[in-house]
């Protein structure tokens, strides 16, 4: 026993698991043997207790089914579930026909509606994902080929889009190394962590940076009185440095508390929430509720400053207003207030419980594309330098050619005394 300790110790999370259920299994098999034996020769025919690599199956009648609960170390199985084993007439175990070797029967493990459906919503996720990064990639291009676009506005944009990017970018990889490998889930290896970490430092960083979007527009207008330049180098050390504090806390934490960590519901690759998700929590809900406080303050501003102004009638606001209310609401996927919203998950198997997730995957993926159309797609400034590059390229000898005819023509006529006739020493 002690000499099998020492190789699992230099073996997977999974192998330890598995080589700890077959030495139970054969323990339990050792201690009921003899009494099975005397049993089968009475009664008759009897299938030999056996260890299938994930579950004990007892010694079974002849002609009848083995049970045992559902392995909860592999992914996708619901523990709740039972899986069987059947014992063939002559005393052998069944063998499936295509391998001719013993098979256990773990398909029932499977909730296949359940899992169609999760597929599904990881599914938009990836698109969100793919979409978003495709947009916010080409929103940081415009941005940064249009010189004449630079400002501390159009900075601030470029380093939110990266931070989504990015995000975006990890998410993707996620899916694809991760959660649809479910040996990588369940070997819990250092890769799969460090990628957590990193992956959740870039979440608090989407976070963090619309909080310096909200707090640069809350500034301008509340106390424009500060340095616009010496305001943009306090926010790019608070939206890069400050997600550092806590995910340094929460790894830390995690790596640090076995007493959480060895608990099967929280293993694999950290995959699942644990309680101590709540170092992240709080500084996101920290960020969310500063904003909507900006926002607020924001349009208390400007109807303050709006209501000083000319009005259009007395029974309803004027045109002004109402663009400058329309516009700020555009700040609202900037900013990440609709995420107030999707902390409030219903409890599993509650009939709202698609409705949130399909939901919850829309908003989450889908927000780089929302905040790059809006903040560049649909920028006033940004179509209007893609148009006049557009023309520029298209059709720029036809504009010349056009011009110069124009210049030649009024020329010809101021000439001629403006009687408009054009003679043919004139044309030539």
């Amino acid at each position: 026993m002690k000499v099998a300790q020492n190789v699992s110790d230099t073996e997977s999370p999974l192998d330890k698991i598995i080589l700890e259920r077959q030495e139970a299994c054969w323990m339990m098999l050792n201690r009921t043997s003899t009494t099975q034996t005397i049993t089968a020769t009475v009664a008759g025919l009897f299938c030999p207790g056996t260890f299938d690599g994930w579950s004990c199956w007892p010694e079974t009648r002849a002609g009848s089914s083995a049970h045992a609960p559902c392995p909860d170390f592999v992914t996708g199985f619901d523990p709740n579930r039972m899986a069987h084993k059947e014992c063939l007439q002559n005393g052998t175990w069944f063998r499936h026909p295509s391998s001719d070797k013993e098979w256990s029967n773990y398909t029932t493990c499977i909730n296949m509606d359940d899992l169609n459906w999760r597929q599904q919503v990881n599914r938009i996720y990836e698109i969100g994902y793919l979409v978003s990064l495709v947009a916010l990639l080409t929103s940081i291009g415009i941005l940064f080929y249009f010189k004449s676009l630079r400002c501390a506005r159009t900075t601030l944009h470029m380093h939110l889009f990266a931070s989504f990017a990015i995000n975006n970018a990890l998410w993707l990889l996620w899916y694809r190394i991760v959660v649809n490998q479910p040996e990588v889930i369940v070997d819990n290896g250092l890769g799969c962590q460090v990628l957590h970490v990193i992956l959740h430092y870039f979440l608090l960083t989407n976070y963090a940076w619309m909080l310096c979007e909200g707090l640069y527009l809350h500034t301008l207008l509340v106390a424009a009185f500060i340095s616009e330049s010496r305001l943009v180098k306090w926010l790019y050390g608070l939206g890069w440095g400050m997600p550092v504090i806590p995910i340094i806390i929460y790894t830390a934490l995690r790596a640090t508390n076995p007493d959480i960590e060895d608990t099967k519901e929280y293993v694999m690759c950290w995959i699942n929430e644990s309680p101590l998700t709540i170092v992240l929590i709080i500084p996101v809900c920290a960020s969310m509720v500063l904003n909507l406080i900006f926002l607020c303050n924001i349009l208390r501003v400007l109807l303050i400053k709006l209501r000083a102004g000319p009005r259009v009638g007395s029974s309803r606001p004027s045109s002004t207003l109402l663009q400058a209310l329309r516009a700020t609401l555009l700040l609202v996927p900037l900013l990440g207030l609709h995420y107030l919203v999707t902390p409030f998950r219903p409890p599993e198997n509650h009939p709202w419980e698609a409705v949130y997730e399909v939901t919850s995957a829309i908003t989450a993926s889908f927000q780089g594309l929302c905040v790059a159309t809006l903040f560049c797609f649909c920028n006033g400034e940004v179509v209007a330098q893609v148009k006049r590059r557009w023309q520029h390229l298209m059709f720029r000898p036809r504009a010349n050619s056009c011009t110069a005819t124009t210049v030649s023509v009024r020329q010809i006529v101021r000439s001629n005394g403006g009687n408009g006739i054009l003679t043919d020493e004139d044309n030539v």
